[in-house]
């Protein structure tokens, strides 16, 4: 079923609603979430001596964004929830842009690295193709979008107030590969376990120039 402007608003604004309200217990929860794997297999993949300027794509409360500063990287996250943008701003020191992943204002060629840990599953099916061609123009040419989502098998919908859409790797790589993107790796986590026991996929891409 073909998504219109007012149920993209309404997916937007009931997330996001969601995510300001339940903002510092979210916080709590994850803040001491062990993602080093993720952190590591975006940095060792992007080209060239750092610092590099990284967008923390979906930066939540800010727990990455500050790694990333505390490393001497140019990190500056984006967050459509104006509670974690706040919270962000504040934890890390460093700029957080506030946009709705719907509706990006992003500048061409800026970045050597996206990180979208846990955010990208959030964009509707539909509107998907659009927001990974916007961040493939922010990168600089060889640049690198690393993305980890919970997988599943193409379905998307509501899980209470949360709008997430669950790829399995053929499809996401699809999508990545019609957005302009090479695959380097990929991986399910947490890592050591069985599959099933694994429900992220987590993929790092390059910029094809």
């Amino acid at each position: 079923m073909k998504l219109n402007p007012q149920d993209l608003e309404a997916i937007a604004g009931r997330t996001l609603g969601h995510y300001d309200r339940s903002a510092e217990d979210f916080w709590r929860g994850t803040r001491d979430h062990d993602v080093s794997q993720n952190r590591s297999a975006f940095l060792q993949h992007i080209e060239g001596e750092p610092p590099f300027t990284i967008l923390d794509f979906g930066c939540g409360p800010g727990r990455d964004l500050k790694v990333f500063a505390d490393l001497g990287h140019v990190a500056v996250g984006l967050e459509g929830s104006p509670r974690f943008s706040e919270m962000a701003c504040a934890y890390s020191g460093c700029e957080v842009l506030q946009q709705d992943f719907l509706k990006l204002r992003l500048p061409a060629g800026r970045f050597d690295g996206v990180f979208a840990n846990a955010a990208l599953f959030h964009v509707p099916g539909q509107e998907l193709p659009r927001v990974l061609r916007e961040l493939h123009a922010t990168l600089k040419p060889r640049g690198v979008l690393f993305s980890s989502n919970p997988r599943g098998n193409n379905d998307e919908g509501w899980s209470e107030e949360r709008y997430g859409a669950y790829w399995d790797l053929e499809t996401w790589r699809r999508y990545l590969t019609a957005a302009g993107f090479v695959e380097l790796t990929h991986y399910y986590r947490p890592a050591g376990l069985p599959r099933e026991r694994q429900p992220w996929l987590a993929t790092v891409m390059m910029k094809r120039d």
